[in-house]
């Protein structure tokens, strides 16, 4: 039987160059484009979410809520802002469907806010739906 070694096949030599060139082509730049890709997209993404990301120094935490009437329901909730702000009540059904909505201006500090809102049928939930400070774009 014949070495193998010391006599290779016909063509092994190209074959095994071919495929040294395929493995190093186009593979690293495919892979630095997509690198640089995913680098983009992660540092658009973070921006957005900073941005976006709420209504600043403004928290806000529902005490009680309780449906007086067909026609209206009431909610207390503490707000802690360091600037005037507006809240957003909102009152929604049994269907989850929004019949009532009211705007709230609270003074700046840790405030105790009752708010009533007037509703088009009787609520099943009352929300505070947002508070943003004053002025603000966000």
């Amino acid at each position: 039987m014949p070495d193998s070694s010391s006599h290779p096949a016909p063509g092994a030599a190209e074959a095994a160059q071919g495929r040294k060139k395929r493995f190093s082509g186009s593979k690293p730049a495919i892979f630095l484009i997509g690198v640089l890709v995913a680098g983009i997209f992660t540092i658009g993404w973070g921006s957005a979410l900073v941005s976006y990301g709420g209504s600043g120094g403004v928290s806000m935490q529902t005490i009680a809520w309780h449906v007086v009437s067909a026609e209206e329901a009431s909610i207390t909730f503490q707000v802690n802002s360091r600037e005037p702000v507006v809240c957003v009540v909102t009152a929604s059904d049994e269907q989850h469907v929004e019949v009532g909505q009211a705007r709230v201006d609270v003074e700046a500090g840790v405030r105790d806010v009752t708010a009533t809102v007037d509703t088009i049928r009787e609520a099943s939930a009352v929300q505070v739906a947002s508070c943003r400070e004053q002025g603000s774009e966000r």
